[in-house]
């Protein structure tokens, strides 16, 4: 499998570590949209949001536990947003699901 993540999750390719535990990995996301930008991702391949099933969605509540851990670790008292980009009309531009976790600016809705 060429997935850039899991490689980055096996140490094949070096990342800035924010978190890790037995099921997530969070680390420095290489183009910040925020002055805190992280990467969550389950360290199980899963392709996107679209196969989230019975049998991995318990991974999904692993990264929000760890989002948790990191904003008490990270001091992120005034907020954070988190988003997931699912396919190609929806912006994914990695095969394996992850979560960008945002903070230190105020964010807009829709956009920003």
């Amino acid at each position: 499998m060429d997935c850039l993540f899991c490689k980055i999750i096996d140490g094949e390719i070096s990342s800035s570590k924010i978190y890790e535990d037995e099921f997530v990995l969070a680390f420095k996301d290489i183009e910040p949209q925020a002055p805190f930008h992280a990467v969550i991702v389950p360290k199980e391949h899963i392709a996107s949001a679209n196969e989230i099933n019975s049998f991995n969605s318990f991974l999904v509540a692993k990264v929000f536990e760890a989002a948790a851990k990191i904003a008490e670790s990270e001091h992120l008292e005034r907020g954070f947003r988190i988003v997931n980009n699912c396919g190609e009309d929806g912006g994914q531009s990695v095969g394996h699901i992850h979560f960008h976790m945002m903070a230190g600016r105020q964010f807009a809705w829709p956009a920003g």
